[in-house]
């Protein structure tokens, strides 16, 4: 069984910024892509981005593109989602996961582990 836990989501302004967190637990960490996707209310979980199991090679949605950077840190266990000139729009549930390919695929369909997320809220 593999643990995520999401933290560093809040409130922030219009323009702001914040940076996730996700914390795993699996042993085989640095083997397998990550990502995050989001959900809003009344709205199916969305693709915002990916990385590759080392890190080299990534995968934005492009309605984050140029704003969002994910990163890892494979010797913490840990992914994050660095999100800047953040809208209203961007607020969600964020949600990280864990596939067990290992090219930053954005299909939801593809990841078997999911963090309980975290909650954004981007005021105008």
């Amino acid at each position: 069984q593999v643990q995520l836990v999401e933290s560093g989501g809040g409130l922030v302004q219009a323009g702001g910024s914040l940076r996730l967190s996700c914390a795993a637990s699996r042993r085989t960490f640095s083997s397998y892509a990550m990502g995050w996707f989001r959900q809003a209310p009344g709205k199916e979980r969305e693709f915002v981005a990916a990385i590759s199991w080392n890190g080299g090679w990534t995968n934005y949605a492009n309605s984050v593109k140029g704003r969002f950077t994910i990163s890892r840190d494979n010797a913490k266990t840990t992914v994050y989602l660095q999100m800047n000139s953040l809208k209203p729009e961007d607020t969600a549930v964020y949600y990280c996961a864990t596939t067990s390919r290992n090219w930053p695929t954005n299909d939801r369909d593809e990841y078997d582990y999911w963090g309980q997320g975290t909650q954004v809220t981007v005021s105008s």
